[in-house]
Parts: C-alpha cells; structure tokens; sequence
C-alpha cells in the first residue's frame, strides 16, 4: 500500500507555510525535497564520522570511506548494473555527460564525424557536445519530436549515417515528459556500430531503470532530482567503453604513482575520479536511493501515474492553457502556456502567492523552445510526495491568474 500521507511526513520542507498558503511543491524536475532520512544522514557524517577518504589509517578515515565507497554499489543496484566498478561517482548528469565528451568523445571523433541528439535535450547533453564541434569540426545532427511531443525510435535509427559515432539521448524529457524508447535505439544503434549515451537525470526518479536491459553504453543521473543531495551523482559505463576512456580531470585518487618524469594511472572506475569528492553528499545519495528501493520503483511509478493522468485531465480541461507535450506514457511532467498576455514568469508569480512551487522558463532547452515555437513555458513537475489534492490546488491558482489576466 503506497501511503503518500506517510511519505510527506518524511520531507520535514513538505509541513512548512510560503506566502502564508502550504507549500504546493510542483518543481521536482529542477530539484526534489530530501527525506528526513537523507538529513539526518548529512548530520550524522558531518556531526560524528567525517573524515578525508582513501588511504587513511585511522579510524575515520576508514569510517568515512566505507560509508563512501559503499554508495557505488547501492547506485549498481538501483541502476541494475553487473558491476559496481562500471559507476563512477560525481558530482551530477553535467559532469558525467562532460566526461564523456573529453575522455571517451574527443580522442576518437575526427572533423566531419557526428554526434546524433534530440531536439528535447537539456543544455548539458547539448553543450559537451558543442565543444566537439567548436574545437574539433565534429557535425551535430538533430531529431525532431512528432507533435504531440513523441519521439519515434525508428527516426533517430533512420538519422544514422556511416559518420555517425554517438546518439545522446534523454531518456525522459525535463520539459514535455516524454519517455524514450531508449532500448530500442540502443539495439538498432548498436547493430550499426554506434554507441548511445542516455542522459537519466528526469527519468531515474520515476520510474526503474535497468542499463542491462535498456542496453546502453552510458547512462547518467544526478542525486539531487532523486531526493538526494546536490552536488551528488553517478554515471555508469560500460566496460568496453570505460576500457576507451583517457583520464578527464587529473589530481589525487585518480593516480596510482606520480614521479618527476611519469605517471601510472589507478584503475577505472577510480581513474576518473579526482581529487577530494562529495564525500557527505554522496553518502546522503546513497541513503536516499535506499529510501527510493524501499518504497518501490514500480510503487512510485504507479502514483505518479495516477496524478499524471488527474493534471492531465485538469489542465486539458482549462481551454485556455496549452499543454505542451501529449506523448502517451508520459512522466508527470506538464509545460504550459496560458492564452493571452500572461508570460510563464507572470504565472508563475502568481502561482507562488498561492504557495504553488513551479519553474518558468526555457527550462535549459532552448532547441526545444525553438521547436515549439514558443520563448518560455510555465513547468509542473510532480514527485513520490504529490497528491491530487495539489492538483487541485494548482488548478485554483491557474483560475485566479488567469482571471486577473483575462
């Protein structure tokens, strides 16, 4: 029984008062709450076991690293990964996706090579991407999303061409909340020699996610969308393609020796993590995927679903919004527009005197603004926590704006 009451109990933010109305948090899609759980995990390592991690003797040290090192199995597990030495810790999608450009994309891609992408993806599957081609002539080619925001697998497969060298792809769009095929341009892509990176940031925190299956070469999160801490994340890599990969950042950790004259390199997954990491952050990651695993996947899923379904049937009934974004199996993901001359920074203004939390803007998507044909949008993105009662809600405040609009 998924007891949503119970679960907002858990978010100690989720009680409190804005502008004298309860919060209605609806941008878990720019960043999600944190458990109590996830917390008091935070206090507990910075209060009473924080130390430096690797090569110390002592006690905390040896604490502190355990506790570290054990989140690279915890995020195996939540991803199904074979091997917890194909994650790699960071700080979040932005430098894992960066990563790959510099370690794995730029020795291999030569002028003229391409990489394909969807005109939905967020600015950091974009812009690693960019530098290839700003500094390298590699060419970016682009996919179009079918106008109810759909993405047909078969379109990014019939886009490869003997040049093509990688697919970067969302698996769930920030925006429209379209949920990609990925697994089937995984193994179309594959047939054609082509590896896929997947950016999983919006779709690992609804729904589960199984790279074995989904057949990917990398896949990408980030911990603060998963109820976890910012400046926390992970990505997993296959090993063929770790074994591709050149060291991206260099500093300690990442080294086995250094001399004047060489250095040896220490083994992957470590080779490409430098310096002191996000030791407390990433503990607190790892207790809120536990969190996540024992409410269950498929349980979060299936609520969010429900209230998917409830908004959807809400805002379509407002004949003077525009929902952008009607993919069937779509996350709880809602861009709008509102007819008329309210801007998405209006609404959004006066949503928030009404204690609703939404984002307005490009949403770090300009191609796909552009596609869309519009500058900015207002974003409802819903989480574990939500309820319909919070539809409802959003839906008054959407009346009053409107109203004072009209």
């Amino acid at each position: 029984m998924y007891d949503v009451e119970k679960i907002r109990s858990q978010f100690p933010i989720l009680s409190r008062q804005v502008n004298g109305k309860p919060l209605t948090y609806l941008d878990n899609g720019a960043s999600a709450q944190k458990p109590q759980v996830v917390i008091d995990a935070i206090n507990q390592a910075y209060s009473q076991e924080y130390s430096n991690v690797h090569r110390g003797l002592h006690y905390l040290s040896n604490l502190a690293t355990e506790k570290y090192e054990g989140v690279r199995g915890i995020i195996a597990k939540f991803l199904n990964a074979a091997s917890e030495d194909s994650i790699i810790l960071n700080s979040g999608t932005t430098e894992g996706i960066n990563m790959v450009a510099y370690s794995w994309a730029m020795p291999r891609l030569q002028a003229g090579d391409e990489i394909l992408l969807s005109v939905m993806e967020h600015h950091a599957n974009i812009v690693p991407w960019h530098f290839l081609r700003e500094r390298q002539g590699v060419v970016i080619k682009w996919v179009d999303t079918a106008a109810d925001g759909s993405l047909d697998p078969q379109a990014v497969l019939d886009a490869i061409t003997p040049k093509t060298k990688l697919i970067a792809i969302t698996h769930c769009s920030n925006v429209l909340g379209t949920v990609v095929d990925v697994k089937s341009i995984a193994e179309g892509a594959h047939a054609k020699g082509v590896p896929v990176l997947v950016d999983g940031s919006q779709s690992a925190v609804h729904m589960p996610v199984d790279v074995q299956d989904l057949g990917c070469d990398f896949f990408a999160i980030t911990g603060h969308k998963l109820y976890g801490p910012s400046g926390s994340g992970a990505i997993y890599v296959h090993p063929d393609r770790m074994a591709e990969m050149r060291p991206f950042l260099g500093g300690g950790d990442m080294i086995r020796e250094v001399s004047k004259e060489a250095v040896i390199y220490n083994d992957p997954p470590m080779m490409f993590e430098a310096g002191t990491p996000g030791i407390v952050q990433t503990i607190g990651f790892g207790v809120a995927l536990n969190y996540m695993m024992e409410l269950g996947m498929e349980n979060i899923a299936a609520h969010e679903a429900g209230l998917r379904d409830y908004a959807m049937t809400q805002l379509t009934g407002l004949n003077w919004i525009n929902v952008q974004g009607q993919a069937p199996g779509k996350a709880a993901i809602f861009s709008f527009t509102m007819e008329g001359a309210a801007h998405a920074h209006d609404i959004s203004t006066i949503l928030d005197k009404k204690g609703v939390a939404v984002r307005a803007g490009h949403h770090c998507a300009g191609p796909l603004m552009d596609h869309l044909g519009v500058s900015a949008t207002c974003r409802a993105s819903f989480g574990a926590y939500n309820t319909k009662a919070e539809v409802d809600v959003l839906i008054e405040a959407l009346e009053l704006a409107h109203e004072l609009f009209a």
